[in-house]
């Protein structure tokens, strides 16, 4: 079969560009969704982790230690096929809760950068003027953390984009459950591996500029 032939297979009959389309899609909303989750999860570990309760220290610690220390394909098979086994919930939101949990513990440490890099000074100026330690935290310091810590938490939303393809280990349901069932059809495996590789790097070069550009922004607003 010549080339045309095969991009007609992959993409044209059956209309199976609409399999790549939600593929897509399903990609973009695990990622959204773990990337909340991770975001909260990330915060609470990290204000934990500073937090002078020991016990809070170690449970975020632990936390952070393994999720950091297992590969995210084992999470992934352990929260869909035993954790949620006998729960009859979508496979994306599955996948949504193992990548947000995943990212939480990287988020987690970003946050906690990010804060550490707020000077000392900040949190004494909170004090001396009555605030709480609880106000002084969220008032203050955390805002400026976050705008410290925004391009690294972009990198982490472009990162999870990429590491969601695992998902296709438990349903077809992403771009590569979709290059997965067109190969099925079609017994060729190059073309679409090739259109989702093209797909994932144009949305992740997007998103790239995307964030470069609010970065750019940020930079611009810093100068004196």
């Amino acid at each position: 079969m010549d080339l045309i032939g095969r991009l007609t297979a992959t993409f044209i009959t059956e209309e199976r560009w609409r399999w790549f389309v939600s593929g897509l899609g399903y990609t973009m909303l695990i990622t959204l969704f773990a990337v909340i989750l991770g975001f909260v999860i990330g915060v609470l570990m990290a204000l934990m982790r500073l937090s002078k309760n020991r016990i809070l220290r170690a449970i975020s610690g632990t936390y952070i230690d393994i999720i950091r220390g297992t590969p995210t394909m084992v999470q992934l098979l352990i929260i869909y096929f035993v954790i949620f086994a006998s729960v009859n919930i979508p496979a994306w939101m599955v996948g949504a809760i193992a990548f947000g949990i995943n990212s939480g513990a990287y988020i987690a440490e970003i946050v906690r950068g990010g804060i550490l890099s707020v000077n000392i000074g900040q949190t004494e100026a909170g004090r001396s003027l009555g605030m709480t330690p609880k106000q002084t935290m969220m008032s203050i310091v955390m805002p400026q953390a976050m705008k410290n810590i925004l391009p690294a938490l972009g990198n982490e939303f472009v990162v999870l984009i990429k590491e969601t393809a695992v998902v296709g280990m438990i349903s077809n349901i992403d771009l590569v459950g979709a290059a997965r069932k067109v190969q099925g059809r079609t017994y060729d495996y190059l073309i679409p591996l090739l259109a989702i590789a093209v797909i994932y790097y144009v949305v992740i070069k997007i998103i790239s500029l995307i964030l470069a550009k609010l970065e750019k922004g940020m930079r611009k607003a810093d100068k004196r």
